[in-house]
């Protein structure tokens, strides 16, 4: 009895570690997936004035999973479209370069805005299929002493050139296009406009 019993598990045996053997190569395959990465060589931490240009330019370096410089790599730096931002010699808030010899992608021409404060550029890779994202963390600083408006004041004034453009509007008998033009652009909280009907014609 005891002899059939051990015949019977040594085909089990057998399938089993045939079935591990072909398993581990298959998640070691998965492991190897190639990739791609965007390195912050120069730039991070940086500080601009308002208006001004860095004293470096940022520059990213593209690799492999091999950790090896990949040239001709189509790279993009995009600026943020409000608050601190700025834009590059080609008066756009985008860039696109290709990477040297070195892997090497350089943001030229930065100019920072009026706006103070922590400025991110959105860097992107793509090579072959494959693509990849970093930040580059820039400080806009205003002089000393110098002023700058204010968060609150932009709104402001945002706000009430938005009330008058809806008013426009609303006078013209337009009350529902006011009401998604002004809700859809107000940076404060939802506003209701509701009107009657507007009649044009002679004073009786």
């Amino acid at each position: 009895m005891r002899k059939y019993f051990w015949n019977g598990l040594l085909p089990l045996g057998l399938c089993f570690s045939l079935t591990v053997s072909g398993l581990l190569p298959a998640a070691f395959a998965q492991d190897a997936t190639p990739r791609i990465d965007i390195i912050v060589v120069d730039g991070e931490g940086a500080t601009i004035g308002v208006r001004q240009r860095p004293s470096k330019d940022p520059v990213v370096r593209v690799e492999d999973d091999d950790h090896q410089p990949l040239p001709n790599v189509l790279v993009v730096f995009t600026l943020p479209l409000s608050g601190p931002s700025g834009e590059f010699a080609n008066g756009s808030k985008t860039l696109t370069v290709l990477t040297d010899k070195g892997g090497l992608a350089a943001a030229r021409g930065i100019r920072a805005n009026e706006v103070p404060g922590k400025l991110q550029i959105y860097v992107t890779a793509s090579s072959h299929g494959l693509r990849a994202r970093n930040l580059i963390n820039l400080v806009v600083e205003a002089p000393p002493g110098a002023k700058v408006p204010t968060a609150s004041a932009r709104t402001s004034k945002s706000t009430g050139k938005w009330k008058w453009i809806a008013l426009g509007i609303l006078a013209a008998g337009g009350a529902g296009a006011a009401a998604y033009y002004f809700s859809s652009h107000s940076s404060n909280s939802p506003i209701s406009v509701s009107a009657g009907t507007v009649v044009f014609g002679s004073p009786r």
